[in-house]
């Protein structure tokens, strides 16, 4: 795919948004798209705390506005579209992962599906895009207090990034496994201090590194 001139989408949760940049407006992966790839839009669809499945109850709060409710909202003469999500799904414990089957917004699965086939929909014959989640600090930790917890519907982060693989393979769908081949192991020290601080938000650094895997998965499309 050639990249200069081309407008792009980016749908996804705080990562896209830029939290753990420097600046929201020159620091963020799609950003730094732009610039190396002389984009002609980056456009920043990320929303903070946002997931890709939908919650029992939805209320006005940004934070409620799931994927699926944000993707008709976004310019549809986009020339592709990068979707980036599912760590806020594993990351509240609140979202059942479901099956493949599922085509219920409310599971993680059915949101998947909801969400690609509308994607497809709209985009016809259009560059889509799936990005994985990253490794997160504490993920092994967090699911093992949820179950000690009592959570019954709590699923490992490895289970969501499994479940976009396998939808999206359903959909022919192309994903950038990040969770795979990022680079980023957040459990190492020496990687978390330098390429997500937090655990979770990549830095500036590790914006980079999104940019710079991203361009290359998009030029060989």
């Amino acid at each position: 795919m050639e990249l200069k001139g081309k407008k792009i989408n980016f749908l996804g949760d705080s990562i896209t948004e830029g939290h753990g940049t420097s600046d929201f407006g020159t620091k963020p992966y799609h950003q730094l798209l732009k610039k190396n790839c002389d984009l002609a839009e980056a456009r920043n669809y990320g929303v903070g705390g946002t997931k890709i499945a939908r919650l029992p109850v939805v209320t006005d709060h940004p934070f409620d506005q799931d994927f699926n409710l944000r993707a008709p909202m976004m310019d549809k003469d986009a020339d592709a579209v990068v979707v980036f999500g599912g760590t806020n799904d594993f990351g509240h414990g609140t979202i059942p992962l479901g099956v493949m089957s599922d085509r219920d917004v409310h599971t993680f699965y059915g949101g998947l599906h909801t969400l690609c086939k509308y994607l497809i929909e709209n985009y016809t014959d259009k560059p889509i895009i799936f990005m994985t989640p990253l490794h997160r600090l504490n993920e092994e930790l967090d699911h093992k207090n949820r179950i000690e917890a009592g959570n019954t519907i709590a699923s490992p982060l490895i289970e969501f990034v499994k479940a976009i693989r396998e939808v999206c393979e359903f959909y022919s769908i192309p994903v950038l496994d990040l969770y795979k081949e990022s680079g980023m192991y957040a459990r190492l020290w020496c990687w978390c201090e330098k390429y997500m601080p937090d655990g979770l938000h990549p830095s500036d650094a590790g914006h980079e590194i999104i940019a710079h895997k991203l361009q290359k998965f998009l030029e060989n499309l």
